[in-house]
């Protein structure tokens, strides 16, 4: 009778906090997919299911051009986030004089809002900003060139690296720390060099960490605004902003739904198709323990 008494004061205790999460969360997405549906029109238009709403964003060339590129971009800076973090990673596995401040510098970034590092950047890659001016003084090229906003969208890759390269050095950098020493020890006896280490044992041991920040570096990368915005290309919207626009501009709040729930599609397709990539990889992690 006691253990009941604990497990209901438990889930009391656990619904001040987490009810009010799941109500929140639950009413957006209740209010979100209804007006993708047209069955909760803000604009005061009738009321009523229809897919309308679904085909006119699905059949905009505006909005695939958005959609691709938001898409390409996340993917290329979830990837090159987690490539650059674990050389690093395995850097920070050895003793360092100063270690500790070193890591405090490669999380700063972590501390620095969106918005101020997007105008930081263009700032910087201006076509009389630092890097360019460097570069004419150098000699390397003769005269400024227009850097920012270019229409691949590497000024927002490069930022997106920037930011969550700090969070893929947490997971990543903590799955790599908790490698045993012997067993890299004894991979280099049986002759294996660096690469044969890092792809046979540290790779495979570490999928999990990867996993967990590829997933949730793009889902906050597709999601994103301040980079898109300031550092992204003009010729093209990234989904976040044309989901604005389509809103707050254009009053179109259904249609903004749809935009809505096809970023919130999307992640769930990218976390599932990632876990189904990664899973048979996994094995390798069993079979070298």
């Amino acid at each position: 009778m006691k253990s009941i008494k604990q497990d209901v004061k438990a889930w009391l205790l656990l619904c001040t906090g987490l009810g009010t999460i799941l109500f929140l969360m639950g009413s957006t997405f209740f209010i979100v997919v209804t007006q993708s549906l047209g069955l909760y029109n803000m604009g005061g238009e009738e009321s009523g299911f229809t897919l309308e709403y679904w085909q006119d964003v699905l059949s905009d060339s505006v909005f695939q051009s958005a959609y691709l590129y938001s898409v390409k971009v996340s993917l290329l800076g979830a990837l090159f986030s987690i490539i650059v973090s674990y050389p690093i990673a395995l850097w920070l596995r050895n003793e360092l004089p100063a270690k500790v401040t070193i890591v405090t510098i490669l999380r700063a970034p972590m501390l620095v809002p969106g918005l101020v590092a997007a105008f930081l950047f263009v700032n910087m890659i201006s076509y009389h900003g630092i890097l360019n001016e460097a570069l004419v003084f150098l000699g390397i090229w003769d005269e400024p060139k227009t850097l920012q906003n270019d229409e691949f969208g590497w000024g927002v890759v490069i930022l997106q690296m920037w930011k969550n390269i700090p969070f893929a050095l947490i997971l990543i950098g903590g799955a790599v720390n908790s490698l045993k020493t012997d067993l890299l020890d004894a991979a280099a006896n049986l002759g294996s060099n660096a690469w044969q280490r890092f792809r046979y044992v540290i790779f495979p041991l570490t999928l999990s960490a990867v996993q967990v920040s590829f997933i949730l570096i793009f889902i906050g990368a597709l999601g994103d605004f301040a980079f898109y915005s300031i550092a992204g290309p003009r010729s093209t919207y990234s989904l976040a902003r044309l989901m604005q626009m389509s809103a707050y501009e254009f009053e179109e709040w259904n249609q903004s739904a749809v935009m809505a729930m096809m970023i919130m599609l999307t992640s769930a397709f990218v976390t599932v198709l990632v876990s189904m990539i990664i899973k048979p990889l996994a094995v390798k992690r069993g079979d070298i323990k």
